[in-house]
């Protein structure tokens, strides 16, 4: 666990990786709270926390005594609220940077390009 964020929002951001990597898919059964209590000794109240959070948003859904499930879309919306939160968080500080740094836009396009097929650029 990364000290950085709350604990029930890294619950949260495990399962949204999980079901990026496709190791939860739609209508798969996401770990109990419970399950997240015994694995990373936090109170459970913490991890169903994290949990509503995907509720809410709609990623994940409960089934009355059965538990939480993988919504349909989900990979979509976590995948449009990253790239959101990318352009609108990451992408600036990057290019704040290469400011301070005075490399050229046209640069950093290119480092970028040349980093998708996994070479690199000097």
């Amino acid at each position: 666990m990364n000290s950085d964020k709350s604990i029930y929002i890294q619950i949260a951001e495990i399962i949204e990786n999980e079901i990026l990597s496709g190791n939860l898919k739609e209508e798969d059964q996401a770990p109990s709270t419970n399950q997240f209590a015994k694995v990373y000794q936090i109170n459970p109240a913490t991890a169903r926390k994290g949990l509503n959070i995907l509720v809410d948003e709609e990623i994940l859904y409960k089934k009355r005594g059965l538990g939480m499930f993988v919504s349909m879309g989900a990979r979509e919306k976590i995948l449009k609220k990253r790239q959101r939160a990318f352009f609108e968080e990451v992408l600036p500080k990057v290019i704040d940077e290469a400011k301070r740094l005075e490399i050229p836009i046209d640069e950093l396009i290119e480092n970028i390009k040349g980093r998708e097929g996994g070479n690199k650029l000097d």
